[in-house]
This record gives C-alpha cells, structure tokens and sequence, in this order.
C-alpha cells in the first residue's frame, strides 16, 4: 500500500510557522487564490506585519510546504503542506451541527446496506461538494442471517434467504418437494450455517453433499435440489458502485480539466473499487486520508482520497469516501466519512437484532 502520501514533512516548523502554513492552507481552500502576505496579516491574531509574514513564508516555502506559482504572485501550499495540515486536523475536526443533521436526515432508520449506501455517496458529495463514492459489497460476501423455504403449489417453492447486513432475496423455484422436507432442509442450514459468508456456505454444502449423502440420505437430496435449483444463488454484480456528484468539480477551468480526467475513471466502475481497495484496509479504524492517487491511477494525480471501510461488528460490508481536488474542505470530509461509518455500524447493527 502507498505510505508517501501521509509521511510528515521532512523539517520541522515551530509555533508561528505553523500558524502561517494552517492559514494559507484553510485561506487557499476557501478563495482558490494564492494567498499574500498582506492578506495573511489582516488574519493574524499577533499582528504580524507583512513583512514578517513574508519572511515566514519565504521560510516555509524553502522547506518545501509553500510554492509561488509567480514571480509576484501569492503562495500556495504544496502536497506535504496539505498532508501536514491533516495531521494538525486528525482528532481535532468535529462535525458541525448542520452536517450532522443534513447525515441524520438523510440515512436515519435505513437497514438495507444498498439503500445506505446509495444515499451516502448523495450526502458525501453535498458536504464536501466533491464526488461522494460508495461500494456495497455483494451479496455473496454477506453472512447469512437464516433461510425459508415454502411450498406454493405443485412443482413451486418459495425461497427465501435473508443476510445479516438485512438484505432479502427471494426466488420461486420449479422444485416438488414437500413441505416438511422443505423445513428439515431450512432447519439443517440454519442451525449449521448461520454467520457464514453465503460464498463460504455454498462451498461447504457441496462438499458436504459429497460426504454426507449417504449419511442423510433424504435431508441432502432435498438440499442438493435445492441447491442446484439456486435457493442459495446471489443476483448482480459482486460489488455495487454508487457515485454522485462528479458535476461539483467544474467550478472552475483547472477543476473542468480535472473533472475530464475523473469521468474517465468514473466511467469505469472496477477502477473506482480498485482505488479503494488501495488505499483503504479493512483494518483500520479511523478515516484515511491520501493525498495525491497516482501511486494506484496515474490519471488522478491531481485528487485526493478521504475513506474508511463500512462495518457491521466486525464485518466489512463496503467502502465509502469522499473523492476531489487538493483544495479540498478536509475538516468537511473527514468528519462527514468518519461519522457515516459509525452510522452504518449503528443503524445496521440495530436492524440484525
């Protein structure tokens, strides 16, 4: 996994260096402007002159945290500024009221990790007014919860599987068995499998049909029939991507030539779930922030990634993160993704007892 894009800067920076980079940082972010030193000043609470602020900056641009992108030009922070004012930021943001709210109303009483995720992606891009990314993981990674299986009518059951992350699938089946072997069936996979990932479940039972066939003769043909007729089949794709906001980048004519390089990457969804799986491990616990993606997709140099995985326990279920340029709102986006992973294990928790 990358480890350059959250390395401290090589120098250190005492107390007022440190006040001066955190200012340009949050004044850049906010005009898009390079910022000078008079401007600075204004902002100062020790009442710098300009002139001190100058030589501040001049300092902080020979440790390579400003650049000047003209001779008479302001400063602006550069990759290792942006990672530095990270880390200033990382246990300190908070979510503000109106955030909270605006997440609370969005996703509250949610259970069905599809729907959750949909919306995060919705909510993500209109807090960070940048690209909200969500991936649900597919059915096929999901642990069952139980299964159910009923007779209809002659030549039809109805099964019925339902998973801990509380999605529920369900299938009618050309099968003639009986009820009472239905629930022998049902009773057998439930007490035998239930917490199982429904890809593990799957190849256990055709192993067992192997083995134990003989054994339990009767239960495991109404098993294998079942089986075959796809009672325990998952539908779509193995993982589900849900992207919105990609329009927030064309504010202005750098960000419209970024937003070209982003669509071609948005277009294809396996290279936005390979971005993911880069630069999120399903181990960590707290949002990730990476700034600059070349190291996974040389076209999203210009990007950064603010993530975290989505748990139910101790279960990954997805992703989710917020995409955009370096002049990001960071305070914004961290809070709001770390915020939303605490939701989903909440929410979704509550729905499996």
């Amino acid at each position: 996994m990358p480890e350059r894009n959250e390395t401290t800067p090589g120098p250190g920076i005492d107390e007022r260096e440190r006040e001066i980079l955190t200012a340009v940082v949050e004044t850049f972010i906010s005009t898009g402007e390079p910022v000078g030193s008079r401007t600075l000043s204004r902002l100062n609470r020790e009442g710098l002159s300009p002139a001190s602020i100058r030589n501040v900056m001049a300092d902080l641009t020979d440790a390579g945290l400003l650049q000047q992108p003209h001779t008479s030009a302001g400063r602006v922070p550069t990759a290792a500024a942006y990672r530095y004012y990270v880390e200033q930021l990382s246990g300190t943001a908070h979510l503000s009221p109106a955030n909270e709210a605006m997440i609370q109303d969005c996703l509250q009483g949610i259970s069905d990790v599809e729907e959750f995720m949909e919306r995060t992606s919705h909510v993500l891009s209109l807090i960070s007014h940048s690209v909200g990314i969500a991936v649900a993981s597919g059915a096929s990674k999901s642990a069952l919860q139980h299964v159910y299986f009923s007779r209809l009518a002659e030549q039809k059951v109805l099964a019925v599987v339902v998973t801990r992350s509380g999605l529920v699938r369900d299938r009618v089946l050309r099968l003639d068995i009986s009820q009472a072997d239905l629930d022998l069936a049902a009773r057998y996979i439930n007490e035998n499998f239930r917490g199982w990932t429904m890809e593990t479940m799957r190849g256990e039972i055709a192993r067992r049909l192997e083995q134990e066939r003989s054994e339990y003769d009767r239960l495991m043909n109404s098993i294998q029939r079942l089986y075959a007729g796809g009672a325990l089949a998952t539908e779509g794709p193995a993982q589900t991507v849900y992207v919105e906001g990609a329009a927030n980048l064309a504010a202005s004519e750098e960000d419209r030539q970024r937003l070209q390089e982003l669509l071609k990457t948005l277009e294809e969804k396996q290279k936005l779930v390979d971005l993911l799986s880069a630069y999120l491990d399903a181990k960590q616990e707290a949002v990730r922030v990476v700034i600059g993606l070349d190291e996974a997709l040389p076209s999203m140099r210009n990007f950064v990634l603010i993530g975290a995985p989505a748990r139910v326990g101790d279960e990954v279920r997805g992703s989710m993160a917020v995409i955009g340029p370096t002049r990001i709102d960071y305070q914004h986006a961290m809070t709001a993704v770390s915020y939303i992973a605490q939701l989903f294990d909440k929410l979704l928790n509550e729905s499996r007892e």
